[in-house]
């Protein structure tokens, strides 16, 4: 009887794990989106310096008790453009967003502002991307939704479009809403 060479088992045994490496990771959600360890905790600190004299962001927000967005955009940042379209919906919706200016300069965001609208409730400016980093923010956009708590209830990494806004963000508000008292 013929003896079987280890090196002969290995190329299937690595065939099969690559095989099963690639399903699992194509079973998530968005496969191409990285997750987030924040999701169902609370949010971090949202302490940042005012941007110009826009409103600025005071972090008892976070736990005021109201369903809100922390967007984190860049006026460098080209998908921050294709987004604020829809930013600006949800705003004339009433959805209170709040905005942080990540790693640009402080004229140039406001610029953008200017130019295509100021969505925000309130604003900030992230200039050295510490804020960011405590948040996990990978690039710009990113988009939080949180619960009236401050619980990280969703992370959508890149521009918030009208498909992510109907497929991803809009039930998750609707769930908010319904669990919310009084509803």
């Amino acid at each position: 009887m013929a003896r079987v060479s280890p090196l002969m088992i290995a190329p299937p045994l690595l065939f099969a794990a690559l095989a099963a490496l690639f399903f699992f990771g194509m079973a998530r959600d968005n496969p191409n989106e990285l997750p987030s360890a924040l999701t169902g905790r609370q949010a971090p600190a949202l302490a940042v310096a005012p941007l110009g004299d826009l409103p600025g962001i005071d972090p008892a927000i976070l736990t005021d008790g109201e369903i809100k967005l922390v967007n984190f955009w860049a006026s460098w940042c080209a998908p921050c453009r294709v987004e604020h379209p829809t930013l600006m919906q949800l705003k004339a919706e009433g959805l209170a967003i709040y905005g942080v200016n990540y790693k640009d300069k402080p004229a140039n965001g406001l610029g953008f502002l200017a130019e295509l609208g100021d969505p925000y409730r309130a604003v900030g400016q992230d200039s050295s991307g510490r804020v960011g980093i405590d948040w996990g923010v990978y690039g710009v956009p990113e988009t939080y939704l949180l619960d009236g708590s401050g619980k990280i209830i969703t992370r959508i990494a890149g521009p918030l479009t009208q498909r992510e806004l109907e497929g991803r963000l809009r039930p998750k508000l609707r769930a908010l809403r319904e669990a919310a008292p009084g509803s």
